[in-house]
């Protein structure tokens, strides 16, 4: 939506959906398997009944799964690379790139997710920055301002990274990982969540009336303000209990803010 470019045709559709398809199943698929391969000991402590600890997944199977998943994400970046007349292979560049920062999250010896601010972010730039990044350089050419612009976006996914780290708690104290439930206590850690997911949907929506896209930043804060509801509703009373709850809930109007933003930096020309 961002770049401006996107047309309503068949071909457009299944390219989109071959996109959809490298950042959700294959890349994110790569992601998540990794995670459990690398946090099989927390988890046997956290959520034993997860595949790896409970015996439902080998480990050899674990690691076939992975370089099945990342094989096929690369390859298929580089052919969305030639459907765009890429040069350059941006798109297999970025999936590259987003397979390493997956593995250093994970993996020791950086172990990014040992640092709460450092491994919240990595997950919130995954979450918006790098398949918003793709799905641009799709359909047109990735410039610094969208970089930059997602890569602030990505703070509210920091926000949401934070909620996954409050099921693990107890693992990630005995196994010294500073999460920031860890770090900060459930409460504190909560407020840090909500108030980056708010604040930083609200500079995007301030972005937005700057460069005169005023119906889409109101649109955005009409979005933020359900997620605030559900905030108070559910997440800031009990997160422990309530974070799938919250989830479920809230980050729906979270996505359809981020497609209004890309529809506004579309239509801007940015």
């Amino acid at each position: 939506a961002s770049s401006g470019n996107y047309t309503w045709t068949l071909e457009n559709v299944l390219i989109s959906a071959a996109c959809m398809l490298l950042s959700g199943p294959l890349m994110t698929g790569y992601t998540q398997v990794v995670n459990e391969y690398y946090d099989r000991e927390i988890d046997a402590i956290n959520e034993p009944y997860r595949p790896i600890p409970s015996g439902a997944i080998s480990l050899s199977s674990a690691i076939a799964q992975i370089w099945v998943l990342l094989l096929a994400g690369i390859g298929l970046a580089f052919i969305l690379d030639q459907w765009a007349g890429h040069q350059f292979p941006t798109i297999t560049c970025i999936a590259i790139g987003g397979a390493f920062l997956a593995y250093i999250y994970s993996a020791p010896p950086l172990k990014l997710k040992q640092n709460g601010w450092l491994g919240t972010y990595a997950l919130g730039s995954s979450y918006i920055a790098l398949p918003w990044w793709t799905g641009h350089a799709l359909f047109g050419d990735l410039n610094p301002t969208i970089i930059v612009l997602t890569l602030f976006y990505s703070f509210a996914g920091l926000g949401i990274a934070i909620v996954n780290d409050f099921k693990s708690i107890e693992g990630d104290k005995q196994l010294g990982l500073k999460s920031m439930p860890v770090m900060f206590g459930v409460t504190t850690a909560a407020w840090i969540c909500v108030l980056t997911i708010d604040v930083f949907q609200g500079a995007i929506a301030g972005y937005l009336v700057y460069i005169h896209q005023n119906l889409y930043a109101t649109i955005l804060i009409l979005l933020v303000i359900p997620q605030i509801v559900f905030q108070d509703m559910y997440f800031l009373r009990d997160p422990l209990k309530n974070d799938v709850k919250y989830q479920a809930s809230a980050q729906p109007f979270l996505v359809l803010g981020m497609l209004v933003a890309g529809l506004a930096l579309g239509h801007a020309g940015v």
